[in-house]
């Protein structure tokens, strides 16, 4: 035995001389980055380099899955509380002065490029020639008319998608709604063999696109304190930020759980809350709330030990995931920030480049830190408040007869008779919106859909009318063409089938 403690202990200073070179290796190719930066990216560059070095270090002192799977607990009864609950306390006459304690932050780092476009993601028309951000403003502006308040909107983008936002923003300076933005860190890729920056300078634009990337959503906390705006939203009396991705069309602004952010029924006011939502068989990924060392902890997938990987994708166990809509104290994360008490598991992110090399990106995530806030809460919402739009497929569905558009605010149509969405899959022909867009002279009637699924080359005619369960597969080489006002219900379609113009 004391040969084998001998050996381990071998091991362990072994493993930690590595670990000293690997970090030192690090600071000095993050010092030559850091000198290629001129006067005016200096200060920024700096603190962005500061960042990825501590989260560099916790990197490479945390080994195999995060959590240990012994001590994952559900959460209490009452520390997950139904919406259904909340709502039926009302609301105060004095919502207006609450609301106008709260700021809307939406994630805006991300870029088309899964949906097959150029530049931010947010810019993407999805209802009536209305993009995310369009769609956003809508609703702002909507609740600042109604009650005469002031809620203003923050984007955090990324460098990816800053200018194109900046760009675009001028064109709400006639909206009733105060908009700010200010950017979240770059960090530098890591080459997967030698653990090293693939970046050599500063610079990101042309070849050097590939060495940067914005390390996730978890990033806001540091971003927002650094950029001042943190500081300028208290001082002008902001209490509460909601914070939701750009692309979930269902993450409004809303007024029960404010009230009872701001008027908590048993006087203590939560400093962090999270909007989670029942799991159906399509969200078996999505991370989960769960009780871990008497605090409630956001677990995701990539956490898990591989042998217990089937068990959390049980809708059993784990009845509800994370929408990453959240409520959060601006005074804590004040705090938490200046205590450098924020902590989040960090996200190995492996990706290949264009030309083939092997890279990590290290990401956190935002929902993460709800361990390090005080008196957290979920609240489980009704699924209406998570529709993303990651696909064509979900695009598909939003801009369908499904849902009505009423001062930016989507609703599911009255005529639809279940509130469940219907199951769409459409092949790889439709990927990028051009193509998808291309394929549908018109977009079809869904109301009555179960099912649909697309497989090859088909096109849609005007008023095409889909319900139950409807499969259209073309063969490799063949090609459907579904005529104008065609009603399918209930079938498979498969083969050739083109109509041609006479």
């Amino acid at each position: 035995d004391f040969s084998k403690a001998m050996s381990q202990a071998g091991t362990s200073q072994f493993q930690e001389v590595i670990r000293q070179e690997l970090e030192y290796s690090m600071k000095v190719e993050l010092d030559k980055i850091l000198e290629t930066a001129s006067s005016n990216e200096l200060e920024h560059t700096k603190k962005d380099l500061e960042g990825f070095k501590k989260l560099f270090h916790r990197f490479l002192q945390e080994k195999g899955p995060s959590v240990d799977w012994g001590k994952i607990q559900r959460p209490p009864e009452d520390s997950i509380q139904p919406y259904e609950k909340i709502k039926a306390r009302g609301l105060p006459d004095n919502i207006a002065s609450d609301l106008n304690k709260l700021v809307v932050v939406k994630l805006n780092g991300g870029l088309g490029t899964s949906m097959g476009c150029k530049g931010p993601k947010s810019l993407i028309g999805v209802r009536n020639e209305n993009t995310f951000l369009d769609l956003t403003v809508q609703q702002i502006e909507h609740l600042n008319k109604s009650y005469n308040t002031d809620v203003p909107l923050v984007l955090m983008n990324s460098f990816n998608t800053d200018d194109d936002t900046k760009k675009i923003l001028q064109k709400y300076s006639h909206s009733r709604v105060k908009i700010y933005t200010f950017n979240q860190s770059r960090y530098p890729r890591i080459n997967k063999e030698t653990l090293l920056p693939i970046a050599k300078d500063v610079s990101y634009s042309g070849e050097n696109t590939e060495c940067w990337y914005p390390p996730g959503h978890g990033d806001i906390y540091a971003s927002f304190y650094n950029s001042g705006l943190l500081d300028n939203l208290i001082a002008e009396g902001k209490e509460y930020i909601f914070v939701s991705n750009i692309d979930n069309l269902g993450a409004t602004v809303d007024l029960y759980i404010l009230n009872h952010l701001m008027n908590p029924p048993n006087g203590k006011r939560c400093e962090f809350v999270m909007e989670v939502t029942n799991k159906t068989r399509a969200d078996v990924k999505g991370g989960t709330l769960t009780q871990y060392e008497n605090k409630l902890r956001l677990v995701e997938i990539a956490q898990v030990p591989k042998a217990h990987v089937d068990e959390f994708k049980s809708v059993s166990k784990f009845k509800i995931f994370n929408t990453n809509n959240l409520w959060i104290a601006l005074s804590a994360i004040k705090r938490l920030q200046e205590k450098n008490a924020i902590d989040m598991e960090i996200i190995v992110n492996p990706k290949t480049l264009d030309g083939g090399l092997n890279v990590i990106q290290l990401e956190t995530a935002v929902g993460a830190a709800i361990k390090s806030f005080e008196n957290s809460l979920g609240i489980n919402v009704p699924r209406s408040r998570f529709l993303p739009v990651k696909t064509t497929s979900d695009l598909l569905l939003v801009m369908s007869n499904l849902y009505s558009l009423n001062a930016g605010s989507l609703t599911m149509s009255e005529k639809r008779e279940f509130p469940t969405v219907p199951l769409v899959k459409l092949g790889s022909s439709f990927t990028k919106v051009q193509d998808y867009l291309r394929r549908f002279e018109s977009i079809p009637d869904m109301l009555e859909l179960d099912h649909l699924t697309v497989s090859g080359d088909v096109t849609f005619g005007k008023n095409v009318s889909l319900k139950g369960t409807v499969i259209i597969i073309a063969n490799h080489g063949d090609r459907i063409d579904i005529p104008a006002g065609a009603v399918l219900e209930n079938k498979i379609v498969s083969g050739n089938l083109r109509i041609l113009d006479h």
